[in-house]
């Protein structure tokens, strides 16, 4: 009675109807700015997991966290800047304008450093990334400071708060999202190129510089567009878990990016309408929130790499081989000791619970021994060597080799030998 007691509350979460102002977040029924916000948000993901995806393929994931860290100075400078010169220090676009200036700048300086020292990538991105994000934090450390600066909620661009968007940042966001997933989808030839194979790029007149450097302002522009809503702190999960998911799903570099553009768009979708229910939870990590959920499905479902698919053909490999061993222990009259080998032939009907073999089981026994001896003489073959060393012991020889070869090997077998 006290456990059924103790569930019962449990019980009531579980049974529950969905929220209704969750359920009005995801079907756009909680206003015009709202859905602006949350469509910019979509646009967003869909933008930075497919920028993310060719940042993944050359191996430069950081390089976003130098971005996105670099970005904060310029907040801060064009919020004094602008307070200076009597507007409003709140104003999106020149919030935007002066973090995408020291993202830029965060750029050049990882690029002059790895071009101009001995410092490989990650250092140098290291040493920008904390030299820009320390003074960012001095300069935010100030402007609290100021009587312009408390209620100025410049802490909303380290985590990202749609509370309070007012139309105009929310359209700005939405646009901005929208040209950048536009233009990784029209540049997506000559991203994979650079990616898989910068020598072939050169050779058929791709600058791979230039492209790099392309590539470099649109992981800029998706990091200063989704200041607001991701935070620069939570851009950089957006720009990767996306393509890290995407990965267990595909092989392929055109489906990589559709699928982690998916995942983004997925990710930005249900996290800023979660948010737009909860104005007290910051934005940025709802969505990472639910982009690890994502990745978390993928990393466990994913039909090819996730961790079932390879338990399931770890599980299948294992029973093949068993089931081949024990196969060969019963043509040549050897004991079966293993109790796994023993079950899956009295499974299959080969073999009694005793280890002697059924009318099916010798006959299925017979024909293992023989493929063996099969597989010895295409291995000293030299037409058939190159075939056999390839060969995994357990696919059956009739979906390897031509019936015409079977036969040439049978007439080897059962020829008979010379005598001497």
């Amino acid at each position: 009675m006290a456990v059924g007691w103790q569930l019962r509350p449990w019980r009531r979460w579980l049974t529950r109807a969905p929220d209704p102002m969750l359920r009005e977040a995801l079907t756009f029924g909680l206003g015009y700015n709202a859905t602006l916000v949350t469509l910019g948000a979509t646009a967003l993901g869909m933008a930075a997991g497919g920028a993310g995806t060719y940042l993944f393929l050359r191996k430069r994931a950081l390089v976003s966290d130098a971005v996105s860290h670099a970005t904060l100075p310029g907040i801060c400078l064009a919020f004094m800047l602008m307070v200076a010169l009597g507007g409003d220090g709140r104003f999106l676009p020149g919030l935007l304008l002066g973090s995408a200036v020291t993202a830029g700048l965060g750029l050049l300086c990882v690029a002059a450093l790895v071009r101009r020292t001995r410092l490989t990538e990650d250092a140098a991105i290291g040493a920008v990334l904390s030299v820009f994000f320390g003074f960012g934090v001095v300069l935010l450390t100030i402007i609290q400071t100021l009587p312009a600066g408390r209620q100025a909620g410049l802490e909303g661009f380290l985590l990202g708060s749609t509370a309070g968007m007012l139309l105009p940042d929310a359209v700005l966001i939405a646009v901005g999202g929208a040209l950048t997933l536009a233009l990784v989808a029209v540049l997506h030839r000559p991203f994979t190129l650079v990616a898989f194979d910068p020598g072939y790029a050169e050779a058929t007149g791709w600058r791979t510089g230039g492209i790099d450097l392309v590539l470099m302002a649109l992981v800029m522009a998706v990091t200063v567009v989704g200041l607001k809503v991701v935070g620069l702190i939570m851009v950089v999960a957006l720009l990767i878990i996306p393509p890290v998911a995407a990965r267990f799903w595909t092989d392929r570099a055109a489906h990589l990016a559709l699928i982690a553009g998916a995942i983004g768009g997925v990710s930005g979708y249900v996290g800023a309408a979660v948010s737009a229910t909860a104005p007290g939870l910051p934005t940025g990590p709802i969505i990472v929130l639910v982009a690890f959920g994502m990745f978390a499905l993928s990393f466990l479902a994913a039909p090819g790499r996730g961790v079932v698919a390879v338990a399931l053909r770890h599980r299948r490999l294992q029973g093949a081989i068993h089931m081949r061993q024990g196969l060969l222990a019963l043509a040549t009259g050897q004991p079966i000791y293993e109790a796994l080998t023993l079950r899956l032939l009295t499974r299959a009907g080969l073999a009694r619970a005793d280890g002697v073999a059924t009318d099916a089981g010798r006959a299925r026994a017979a024909k293992a021994l023989r493929d063996e001896r099969r597989w010895d003489v295409a291995r000293s073959s030299p037409s058939l060597a190159g075939i056999a060393a390839t060969h995994d012991g357990l696919s059956e020889i009739e979906t390897v080799l031509t019936p015409d070869q079977i036969a040439e090997i049978d007439a080897r077998i059962d020829a008979p030998r010379e005598v001497t």
